[in-house]
């Protein structure tokens, strides 16, 4: 599948506060992508690159081929030890956080950007709304050589879809949050312009979720509380992406589905 914007397979980059945001939201995409010739990568904004979950995100993107690691680097708004002092993402000026991930747009040249939604995806984690923030900023100012023109030759993209979840989505995702102390934020199903059946892809998701060793032993993570289930259960949990592409082009006349989308492969 092909459009005027591209005339090779589509290209995708994934743009996520920390390693395993990826994985857990947008996996199955990624290695749909990646199976069907597009060039995939994903651009991570929190924790440093000497960091143990730096090696642990390398290997889930390999799974997924999206490349090797692109991370900004930035302070996690609540573990100080993911980027000792460096500044937390939250707190850097945000034209700063703009800049870097220009850079990074019109250095990779993506047909098409995901990342999370205005709600900070699920839980509401700050650096997930932070990162939301960053990335709209980012889409819009790549294309424009008047901003950030240090960062490179200006660059249009094609399409972006925020991850997100559906109030009739939860399901088994909500109890599973639930019962660590943690809701799980959705928005209107109205709001959704693509419904995503990646379980043809469930298996190498899962393969790169368990990528994130240092997520699996702790009570909380919803990598760990993935891992208690049985496959039946996690599959129907991971086996839907859903996304809300967010307005770099004219309106739909109806939602987007994952049969009509021109820019994903589904």
């Amino acid at each position: 599948m092909t459009t005027p914007h591209s005339p090779s397979p589509l290209s995708v980059l994934g743009v996520f506060a920390h390693p395993d945001d990826e994985s857990l939201l947008a996996g199955g995409v990624l290695a749909r992508h990646a199976d069907r010739g597009a060039r995939s990568a994903v651009v991570t904004a929190t924790w440093a690159e000497d960091s143990p979950r730096a090696a642990e995100l390398a290997d889930a993107l390999a799974v997924l081929g999206a490349g090797p690691p692109r991370m900004l680097g930035y302070g996690d708004a609540r573990n100080p030890a993911a980027a000792p002092g460096r500044t937390r993402l939250v707190d850097v000026p945000l034209d700063d956080a703009v800049g870097r991930l220009v850079a990074e747009i019109r250095r990779f040249r993506p047909d098409i950007v995901i990342g999370h939604d205005a709600l900070g995806q699920m839980t509401g984690h700050p650096d997930h709304r932070r990162t939301h923030q960053v990335t709209v900023l980012a889409v819009e100012a790549a294309a424009l050589g008047a901003l950030h023109p240090e960062a490179g030759e200006p660059w249009t993209v094609g399409a972006l879809y925020a991850a997100t979840h559906p109030d009739s989505g939860i399901g088994d995702l909500g109890p599973l949050l639930a019962g660590v102390g943690k809701s799980l934020l959705t928005v209107p199903d109205a709001y959704i312009t693509t419904a995503v059946d990646v379980t043809p892809e469930v298996g190498r998701k899962w393969a790169a979720i368990c990528s994130h060793r240092s997520q699996l032993d702790r009570p909380r993570p919803l990598p760990a509380l993935l891992s208690r289930l049985g496959e039946e259960t996690r599959t129907r949990i991971l086996g839907t992406e859903f996304y809300t592409r967010i307005g770099l082009a004219p309106a739909e006349t109806g939602p987007v589905t994952s049969r009509s989308d021109p820019y994903l492969f589904f």
